[in-house]
């Protein structure tokens, strides 16, 4: 279908890792709202099967990892509904183990996916906001993005790369009248930790089993009893889009607040501790006026 844009959608979106969980519930809010959704995943027809079939939606197979596909993929939503308004990087996996435990393969499969994936799909759409001087970017973080935890380590590094890059693009994009927003969900009742959605490292090293060994055991019993409501997160997604003064990060859910609240005030608690330490390594007051001024 050639660009129509006329088409009475109010927005477009773009959601990746649509086919289920976080993603999937996105978009169902998304269209119930009466917006265009282009929703992808790696199987297309997991896609056809969660939402059927609607002139406001476009399913599309991707692997966020293959660039040349991705820029397929963001060339089709443009050309059946000519624009995208918001874009939801939400494409990802967990990886559970230690940080010995787990392989250089897996490391770099993680990143593949949850940062360079991202990255694709984000250069891919980005022209098409600033031709037009608006959009939104949102990228879905994660508790794990505000703070690491035992065998967690490496899938909390990617969300720390989320945040560092939407932090950038809030930067960089703000006077282009684009906006960039990092979602940090905490547990949400979705299938994150089955094995669909969570990779565990097959190795486990004994040493570990009061740290890392513990997660791997709470992850088992908390899987479907999270105390987050994705529904409600995607109403929250919406009220987000429709701000006209998004913020730079939504932290969802109640367990994140807190966790948020703790991070703050144990970095706030060891700066203090090493303030003079930290202070003591600038170079002297006399010696930084003097260097100025001989370079001036």
């Amino acid at each position: 279908m050639t660009t129509n844009p006329s088409l009475p959608f109010p927005r477009v979106w773009m959601i990746t890792g649509a086919s289920r969980g976080i993603g999937a519930r996105i978009a169902e809010a998304a269209l119930a709202q009466g917006d265009a959704v282009v929703v992808t995943a790696r199987n297309a027809a997991s896609l056809e099967k969660r939402f059927g079939q609607s002139d406001a939606l476009l399913p599309l197979a991707l692997d966020v990892t293959d660039e040349a596909q991705t820029r397929h993929a963001v060339g089709a939503a443009l050309e059946r509904f000519g624009r995208i308004d918001v874009l939801v990087n939400n494409a990802g996996y967990g990886l559970l183990g230690a940080v010995e435990e787990s392989t250089a393969d897996e490391v770099r499969r993680l990143y593949d996916t949850n940062v360079f994936g991202l990255l694709h799909v984000t250069r891919a759409v980005l022209p098409g906001m600033r031709a037009r001087r608006a959009g939104h970017v949102i990228n879905i973080s994660s508790l794990g993005g505000v703070q690491s935890s035992a065998g967690f380590g490496l899938y909390c590094s990617t969300k720390f790369a989320v945040e560092g890059i939407t932090e950038a693009l809030h930067a960089e994009l703000a006077p282009l009248g684009i906006h960039a927003t990092v979602v940090e969900p905490g547990y949400f009742r979705t299938e994150f930790l089955d094995t669909g959605s969570l990779a565990v490292s097959p190795q486990v090293l004994d040493d570990y089993a009061q740290s890392a060994g513990a997660v791997r055991e709470a992850a088992r019993r908390i899987n479907l009893n999270q105390p987050g409501d994705p529904v409600r997160l995607a109403q929250a997604v919406m009220q987000l889009v429709a701000s006209p003064t998004p913020p730079l990060r939504l932290p969802l859910g109640t367990d994140t607040l807190q966790t948020i609240a703790e991070k703050h005030a144990f970095v706030e608690r060891e700066t203090a501790q090493w303030r003079a330490v930290a202070a003591s390594t600038d170079f002297p007051a006399q010696e930084r006026e003097a260097h100025a001024q001989r370079v001036a």
